[in-house]
């Protein structure tokens, strides 16, 4: 007990020093928190998988991911004050593939994206729980619902900061005052954008391709053109069997048919 003491005040400290309250783990720390350590621990680990080498492959989104992991970690410690005894009780962590290759091959990774949870009574690594590849496509939500499942753990609603901040309001209204005056002399003379009727024809044609290719439902849902394949990671998957999910390349398949449509 005195030595799962001591674990916790170490996370807890690690995590206080984290902007987000994701605690950046190495080989060492690693090995200090899950096989050094008596079963049952008194905390579970979500752990995200980081590779700097990989992250400018537009397919694999770490960044974004990495972001919307994050976002989790704030939610959870809102939901979750340190008055509360869940603060304690669960841990959301990264680790980079280049400082840490060896905890890779611990978990038995090979492939990313990829999120494990590490439950109190696991006894190693390999007996972790992985999250389904298919899942990132909702990204911080499907996240939160993959972590409330394993830990019974409440995550609390995920807060995204505004996609445009106040200056940037203010500054686009004073734009728009300076250039009114502009703006409604053009309309009154009938010479806007909005007069010509190729423009019209032009957004007729791009509102349908919209509808019959998803693509609306890709951007709100944030879908990936294409995942991973789990069974063989050279290859990629563009089209997913099953209900409920489209890649973003599969709406795209449209686009040969797209000039006999018109």
């Amino acid at each position: 007990m005195l030595q799962h003491r001591r674990q916790i005040s170490e996370l807890l400290s690690l995590r206080s020093s984290s902007k987000d309250g994701v605690i950046h783990l190495d080989n060492r720390l690693l090995n200090r928190y899950l096989s050094s350590s008596p079963i049952p621990r008194p905390y579970s680990l979500i752990i995200f998988f980081d590779a700097s080498q990989l992250r400018d492959r537009s397919d694999l989104h770490l960044p974004e991911l990495h972001s919307e992991f994050a976002l989790l970690s704030s939610a959870f410690l809102r939901r979750h004050p340190p008055n509360t005894p869940s603060h304690s009780r669960l841990f959301f962590c990264d680790i980079e593939f280049k400082e840490s290759q060896d905890s890779f091959s611990l978990f038995g990774v090979n492939s990313l994206p990829h999120i494990r949870h590490v439950s109190p009574s696991a006894p190693n690594p390999r007996s972790s729980d992985p999250m389904d590849p298919s899942d990132f496509a909702r990204l911080a939500d499907s996240m939160a619902q993959f972590v409330e499942s394993k830990t019974k753990i409440p995550i609390g609603p995920i807060e995204r900061p505004p996609p445009i901040s106040g200056r940037q309001i203010g500054f686009l209204l004073v734009l728009l005052l300076i250039a009114s005056p502009f703006l409604i002399k053009r309309v009154l003379a009938g010479e806007t954008l909005i007069h010509d009727w190729k423009f019209w024809m032009v957004s007729a044609l791009f509102v349908y391709f919209f509808s019959v290719s998803g693509s609306m439902h890709n951007i709100i849902r944030k879908m990936p053109m294409f995942l991973t394949d789990r069974n063989d990671p050279s290859q990629l998957v563009f089209f997913y069997q099953g209900s409920g999910m489209q890649l973003g390349a599969e709406g795209f398949a449209v686009l040969p048919h797209f000039p006999r449509l018109i």
